[in-house]
């Protein structure tokens, strides 16, 4: 017997990661140990304090039940007072902040919440791929945006409103923008509050990496206005090399909230509570902590700056976050090419830009999320097993 897969998955593909981890454990079987630089999975631990305080009440015997859904007030509280602190911005802890279990979560569950059946939805290319299918999965439509390098990876906002824009319900906005690094403009948030207010249009702004080699962390919420049209998902899997823990948060007005906890409530039953304390110590945590860690992505991007030299690519030395976007070298049809090739001469992979949408087709990425001695490694095998490497000639 096989099930007919539901409708809402027929047109949504296994994860490119899930496909291509699959492949690399086979080539590590068969004895290669591959440099995986490809996925954006923090090697670093988070504070000890973090450890601490998990270990401390997950040793109290009642701390192991059910949680509440928008859970404890002493997370919220943190959650609001990080977002006071570090952005300005000012919450109500007790309406106006949604723990999730993972923000990634959160972009499913806006989503089902707000989208059906012929609704649109605006997604950036390139872009973080569970946009695309988050929307496709609700029964909506994506339907992508241009980002690219001539304007600096924003949104044209003039040219989205020479098309039909009446059946779009809801725009997903990235910034620090995953994959190109690239900072919203002095202007951008002000420019996408005012399109969605003109346009009726849910803006929603996914904002894990602005503390990743970023000295200024901002949030759109800032803007004036922006709470009126827009939420925000924000994540201590990057700033507090939490990524396993599962710890994100939804931000914005009470009454957004509200909808989006109606799906939230009927998908799980509470985030584990030693978790939930163990988020607020992170949260907690002051400037000393992420300068820290961006010392340590620093020296492994100048790495990162060293391998892409060698294959040819290019790249800008300003964008911030956890990767490094490139252009591919010349001659190439497009990253899937080179990532192809550095991976079975070198044994090495990077992550083809095309995987993020068709912008990204002549570009690849590289995470930070390695040792400054497996870079060196990485460095080491592309110069042994490419010998024209340097030259351009892979």
């Amino acid at each position: 017997m096989q099930p007919t897969v539901a409708k809402r998955l027929q047109h949504t593909e296994e994860y490119y990661f899930s496909r291509k981890l699959r492949e690399i454990d086979d080539m590590n079987k068969a004895g290669a140990q591959v440099i995986n630089l490809g996925i954006g999975s923090p090697d670093l631990p988070p504070h000890p304090s973090v450890v601490a305080a998990l270990n401390e009440h997950a040793a109290k015997p009642g701390t192991h039940a059910y949680q509440g859904y928008k859970g404890i007030p002493a997370l919220r509280q943190a959650m609001a007072a990080w977002y006071q602190r570090f952005y300005n911005v000012p919450l109500e802890a007790d309406s106006e902040v949604l723990p999730l279990i993972g923000s990634k979560e959160g972009i499913m569950h806006i989503c089902m919440t707000f989208l059906q059946e012929g609704d649109e939805a605006l997604i950036p290319d390139p872009g973080y791929p569970t946009y695309r299918s988050a929307v496709q999965l609700s029964g909506a439509t994506p339907v992508a945006y241009t980002l690219d390098a001539a304007n600096d990876w924003q949104p044209d906002l003039a040219a989205l409103e020479q098309r039909d824009l009446s059946k779009v319900k809801l725009m997903w906005v990235n910034y620090p923008h995953m994959p190109t690094g690239a900072q919203a403009k002095a202007d951008t948030f002000e420019k996408l509050v005012a399109f969605a207010r003109k346009h009726n249009i849910l803006l929603c702004h996914d904002n894990p990496y602005s503390f990743i080699l970023n000295d200024r962390p901002a949030s759109l919420l800032a803007t004036p206005g922006a709470k009126d049209v827009a939420l925000e998902l924000n994540s201590l899997s990057k700033s507090g090399n939490m990524a396993g823990w599962r710890v994100g948060m939804l931000v914005g007005k009470a009454a957004f909230l509200n909808d989006v906890l109606r799906f939230k409530s009927n998908m799980d039953s509470g985030m584990f509570q030693p978790v939930q304390m163990a988020a607020v110590a992170a949260l907690q945590l002051g400037p000393e902590w992420y300068a820290e860690l961006n010392r340590i992505y620093a020296g492994r991007r100048k790495k990162v700056f060293e391998l892409l030299d060698l294959i040819g690519a290019q790249y800008d030395t300003n964008q911030v976050g956890m990767f490094v976007w490139a252009k591919i070298p010349a001659g190439y049809k497009d990253g899937f090419a080179v990532s192809d090739e550095v991976l079975q001469k070198a044994h090495v992979f990077i992550t083809p830009g095309g995987i993020f949408g068709d912008n990204g087709q002549g570009y690849i990425r590289v995470s930070l999320c390695r040792d400054e001695q497996v870079f060196a490694e990485a460095i080491d095998r592309v110069k042994k097993a490419i010998p024209h490497a340097q030259t351009v000639q892979l």
